[in-house]
């Protein structure tokens, strides 16, 4: 039998190869319109959910009292996806995953202002960290008028307040609930681009379609559960490991080679989303438990 920490590292590297497995497909899917993916990715993405729906609240289960903090917390969530999902089309892979760890650096600026909380200097020091980081992986695409690099840039402010917003729904709601309307709400949007014309699959695309929706469903279920058995401290670091997997898949497929700034970058990003971390848990905050599916 495994003990709870290892019960929870477990489910925290699974919820990473699928977060990369998922980021492969996106990436793969560049011949499909963003809007027809992410049908893809809300309709299968509710089918994992539905099977943490407690028996008590079938008839009941879409009701909450705090409909608007949902609904914000939606858009924010819907702007980061596109986002991402253009960002993994027209950058790199293990660019585009190294500018995503730059998400805590954002969410701790926008504490201050929608959770009126307090940075210490060391925080501080970690948001310009972060930010240099991100300054050396993008500056070759500014210099050379590559404005894709905004995307993923994009993404970390709306998973940022994503992330502020879970922090004040999980005191009332419950996680299958809040993402049930995500997913719900990713799956509506995609019908606006209908006219713009979707693709028909043949099988293989389909499944693997198919694929990225159960892929975002597990691994935020499997998030969820690695912090549920483990101590966060213990878990969390392994988030990293989407870097590695990344770095690998881009080359394999894409022949993709980092450069020596998106390197450099990387290790700033990660090392500034460390320390926030590590000061979070000094502080005893709840850490954001969120990605970006």
């Amino acid at each position: 039998m495994l003990s709870k920490n290892q019960l929870g590292f477990l489910y925290m590297f699974l919820s990473v190869c699928a977060f990369s497995l998922m980021d492969l497909i996106v990436k793969w899917s560049e011949n499909y319109p963003v809007g027809e993916v992410l049908f893809f990715r809300g309709f299968f993405g509710i089918i994992p959910i539905l099977f943490l729906i407690p028996k008590d609240r079938y008839f009941d289960f879409y009701k909450t009292n705090r409909p608007f903090l949902h609904f914000k917390r939606c858009v924010s969530g819907l702007i980061a996806i596109v986002a991402i999902f253009i960002a993994l089309r027209k950058l790199p892979l293990a660019t585009v995953v190294s500018i995503t760890f730059a998400a805590p650096v954002f969410t701790t600026v926008m504490s201050i202002f929608f959770l009126s909380e307090k940075v210490g200097l060391y925080r501080w020091l970690a948001v310009l960290v972060g930010f240099i980081g991100i300054l050396v992986i993008s500056e070759p695409g500014f210099s050379s008028l590559n404005f894709y690099y905004i995307y993923p840039i994009i993404f970390c402010l709306g998973l940022s307040y994503v992330a502020i917003a879970i922090r004040q729904l999980s005191s009332t709601e419950p996680v299958w609930l809040i993402g049930l309307y995500f997913s719900f709400s990713i799956m509506l949007i995609s019908f606006i681009t209908l006219p713009q014309g979707w693709v028909l699959p043949n099988l293989k695309d389909l499944f693997l379609l198919c694929m990225v929706g159960i892929l975002g469903g597990l691994a935020n279920l499997w998030l969820t559960q690695s912090y549920k058995y483990s101590e966060v401290s213990l878990v969390t670091p392994l988030k990293y490991l989407a870097l590695v997997f990344a770095i690998f898949f881009g080359y394999i497929f894409w022949q993709e080679v980092p450069t020596t700034k998106t390197l450099i970058g990387s290790a700033l990003v990660v090392i500034s989303s460390i320390i926030i971390f590590r000061r979070e848990i000094y502080y005893n905050k709840q850490v954001a438990r969120v990605r970006h599916e």
